[in-house]
């Protein structure tokens, strides 16, 4: 859980220079402050502020007029609004309404019970907060026992639903909704659980370091002595510090003025030597692109200065002694995990409230932190477009299932080839328009979901950043540093669990056994050398699979349900 913003990832290049001054990556864009001093502390310091970049379909995103798939972009969403108002008039003219509602009458079937059903989902996620309270009291510990309750509560919960859902005899969209809910509120659940218990275990290891910190000090003359020790240390390497930074801002490299850090930016702060260290590196890369990269100087005082304090190392780090500093370094380390990198700097346990969880539930993301980046103020108009935008892409999703899908779910009777004429291209608009409703919309990540990815790899990192994220945190990374497998297993077990999931999803759908999910999700595991044709081939086998998986599932449960039909005409006669 490193919370340092200080670099961007190696793999990720440097490209050119903005015109606030800052380092343009392919994530966003890294401001570097000059060491300075601030109000709350005489301790020489620098800012590191790193701006996420934005959506190219963001209206706040200042690039999106130039961006040159803006009129393709234009000229798509024209398109469904004519080809919308041709169906609804079609509709009007056929039967006097736009849209004949069967599929809302299905999904509104048993909506009470539904309701209810999800509000005692939701309300049992919160006993997630007794279990981190029990944590901070140390009741219990983590491993190994808060690791078993955190299972079998997970798996219960699991259990419970599906057997809900099967007992209530709901039809595909109910059964599919509260099982995928189930889904995403075991995951919520699961990391919340798991970071505040690793989060306990770094607190532990830190009041043992910090217990050995105290007898090395006591070998090297008390600990007031090593204390004075590390503070002259300290100022000799800042005065260095200074020296080399004033050398540094004379070269022509240097970015004059001090540009506030953009909107949404989230910040950290560092010591003198290390953003000395920084800016040297960007020097030298701007030096090797003629120039296109310079060192930024952003504005130094912030609210956070006067209002916030953030996490200080270890005075004991600037200890001449190796052993100590090491220990203090140890120390600091812990100590970092256990605080956000700002603005608000929150700190275990203090973040364990019915409040902070209740705030992580309605986040779009699966993986629970201590912090998580937020504007300053609500943005009325921002608010306003993306509701809109919302429910009017889910009008048209709405449109294309009940108008170009339903009425040609394949039956036993109907052959694959026929099945992909009917679907294909309905199943690609129902794809665009999900996923921009979940990755434009709700979690504005719309243009990294893997449109012109190049392998399974990538497409498998891309196409949904919040459960890869979760994937890669609570499974894949796992299972190397804690069990010792290989990285080959561990994509293995990764890429198994995550078709498993997909498969009793279909299952609980469809009350059938197929294994296609299964077998298809395995399927990626399939090493196709990279190759731009890969996304035709991406999308083709996308569309193959689909239909394929609505032949198998649907005509099972089409059947099923036909099957469960009262006899009417015996009862008449």
């Amino acid at each position: 859980m490193t919370q340092s913003t200080l670099a961007p990832p190696a793999a990720v290049p440097l490209s050119n220079r903005t015109n606030s001054g800052g380092f343009k990556t392919s994530r966003g864009t890294l401001y570097v402050s000059k060491p300075y001093r601030s109000k709350s502390t005489k301790k020489l310091r620098a800012l590191i502020t790193f701006a996420p970049r934005k959506s190219h379909f963001d209206i706040t995103n200042e690039t999106s007029g130039t961006n040159e798939f803006r009129g393709f972009f234009s000229l798509f969403w024209i398109s469904i609004f004519i080809f919308t108002v041709r169906v609804y008039v079609r509709g009007i003219e056929a039967t006097g309404r736009p849209l004949n509602l069967a599929f809302a009458t299905m999904f509104s079937q048993d909506l009470v019970m539904l309701a209810v059903s999800d509000a005692v989902l939701v309300l049992t996620t919160s006993l997630c907060v007794p279990f981190a309270l029990a944590l901070k009291k140390r009741w219990i510990t983590y491993y190994w026992t808060g690791l078993v309750i955190q299972h079998v509560f997970q798996t219960s919960i699991l259990c419970a639903a599906i057997t809900w859902t099967f007992n209530r005899k709901w039809p595909w969209v109910q059964s599919g909704f509260l099982t995928l809910h189930s889904l995403v509120m075991i995951m919520k659940m699961h990391s919340y659980m798991t970071v505040n218990g690793q989060l306990q275990r770094a607190t532990m290891q830190s009041e043992s370091v910090l217990e050995q910190l105290h007898q090395a000090t006591e070998e090297a003359g008390g600990w007031e002595a090593a204390m004075r020790d590390a503070k002259i240390h300290r100022l000799e390497l800042e005065a260095s510090a200074s020296i080399d930074t004033g050398s540094l801002g004379n070269t022509p490299s240097a970015t004059p003025g001090t540009p506030d850090a953009p909107e949404g930016a989230t910040t950290s702060y560092t010591d003198a030597a290390t953003a000395t260290a920084l800016r040297r590196r960007l020097a030298k890369v701007s030096q090797a692109t003629d120039g296109n990269i310079s060192v930024a100087n952003i504005s130094t005082e912030k609210e956070g200065d006067t209002q916030t304090t953030p996490f200080e190392p270890h005075a004991l780090v600037d200890h001449p002694d190796e052993r100590i500093a090491a220990l203090a370094n140890e120390y600091s380390e812990l100590q970092s995990e256990l605080t956000s990198s700002g603005p608000i700097f929150v700190t275990w346990p203090n973040n364990i409230s019915l409040k902070n969880f209740t705030l992580y539930q309605l986040f779009p993301s699966l993986v629970y932190e201590l912090e998580y980046p937020r504007t300053d103020r609500i943005r009325p108009i921002y608010v306003f477009e993306k509701t809109v935008a919302t429910f009017g892409t889910f009008a048209l999703l709405y449109t294309v299932t009940e108008t170009f899908i339903l009425p040609y779910t394949p039956t036993s009777n109907h052959s694959v080839l026929r099945a992909l004429l009917d679907l294909a291209l309905p199943f690609m608009m129902a794809y665009l328009l999900l996923f921009f409703i979940i990755f434009a919309l709700l979690i504005v990540n719309f243009t990294k979901t893997g449109w012109n990815s190049t392998s399974w790899d990538e497409f498998s990192r891309k196409w949904n950043k919040p459960v890869h994220t979760f994937l890669l945190r609570h499974v894949y990374a796992p299972t190397i540093l804690g069990y010792g497998l290989s990285r080959t297993w561990a994509m293995f077990l990764t890429f198994l669990l995550s078709a498993s999931v997909h498969e009793l999803v279909m299952v609980v759908v469809t009350k059938k056994f197929r294994y296609a999910k299964l077998k298809l999700g395995m399927c990626k595991l399939t090493r196709i050398p990279p190759d731009s044709t890969f996304s035709s081939f991406r999308w083709v086998s996308s569309f193959l699979a689909a239909v394929h998986t609505a032949n198998l599932h649907l005509a099972d449960r089409a059947n099923t349900d036909d099957s469960h039909q009262p006899d009417t005409d015996g009862e008449e006669e």
